[in-house]
């Protein structure tokens, strides 16, 4: 497993992404997640399913120390009593005295951006996170953060797709990591010839290629979301082949602005 570290945090590059596990079917996907080797699992409170998160971490066995969690604030909690009385309700579901990571879910215009960041940082000085950072934040409020204090990640939509290259200059430029959501469009990569020939060359399919892209960029974390055996093995299967600089360029020119995940009031340029 690739590791990052930086800002006194080692983080496994590749995660769990928990949006849309319910119930059982949640709590047997963590469990089985951790068992093949995953130590990286991401949530949040607007997933309802932090309870069912904790519940497999507790059934896998791994020892809490090993695991990397994240789970992110709703954005009706970023008052700061909000915030911090919401953030303890996450950890009592998810049965932990703290989390690795903290996020904001959202922007929220109806909230003073600042009073928000100040009750974040206020909590990871209270010991319920002991790093923080954001999620769907564009450059000009990714920057306000960064003023604020240590941003561990900017989690936001990154895939073959979809280019970055503004937050990933300032992720070079300030010391922090992109967590790339939706690391495989949904499963649109699998229609894409250029990522199954490249695929077929070293024997992987086409998820397995754009996670392997993703996982090549220095300051990249994927959390694909996966609930079958089949699918959870088959991306942690990436870590025996190097995609070369060629396939690198080919794989980065299928940008074109595919936007899966979307709010129309956001200026994700600005």
């Amino acid at each position: 497993m690739i590791q990052r570290r930086l800002q006194g945090a080692t983080v496994p590059a590749l995660g769990l992404g928990t949006w849309e596990l319910r119930g059982d079917a949640c709590t047997r996907a963590v469990d089985r997640a951790l068992g093949l080797g995953y130590r990286h699992i991401d949530t949040a409170q607007g997933y309802a399913n932090e309870a069912e998160v904790g519940a497999g971490m507790r059934r896998s066995g791994v020892p809490r120390e090993e695991i990397f969690l994240t789970t992110k604030v709703r954005p009706r909690h970023f008052r700061r009593d909000d915030l911090l009385r919401s953030t303890e309700e996450s950890l009592a579901a998810l049965g932990v005295d703290d989390v690795d990571l903290l996020l904001l879910h959202w922007p929220n215009p109806e909230v003073p951006l600042e009073e928000t960041l100040g009750a974040l940082h206020e909590a990871r000085g209270r010991g319920l996170a002991r790093h923080v950072g954001v999620s769907n934040f564009p450059p000009s409020l990714l920057l306000r953060s960064l003023a604020a204090g240590p941003t561990l990640t900017n989690q936001v939509e990154y895939h073959p797709f979809l280019a970055q290259e503004k937050l990933l200059a300032l992720a070079e430029a300030h010391d922090f990591l992109i967590t790339a959501y939706s690391p495989v469009a949904r499963g649109r990569v699998f229609d894409d010839p250029t990522l199954r020939a490249i695929g077929e060359r070293h024997g992987k399919d086409p998820a397995q290629v754009a996670l392997r892209w993703l996982l090549q960029q220095p300051r990249v974390v994927a959390i694909p979301k996966a609930a079958s055996p089949a699918h959870q093995a088959g991306n942690l299967d990436v870590f025996d082949f190097e995609l070369d600089d060629e396939e690198m360029r080919r794989i980065s020119a299928l940008a074109r602005g595919e936007r899966l995940v979307d709010d129309p009031a956001m200026d994700w340029e600005d």
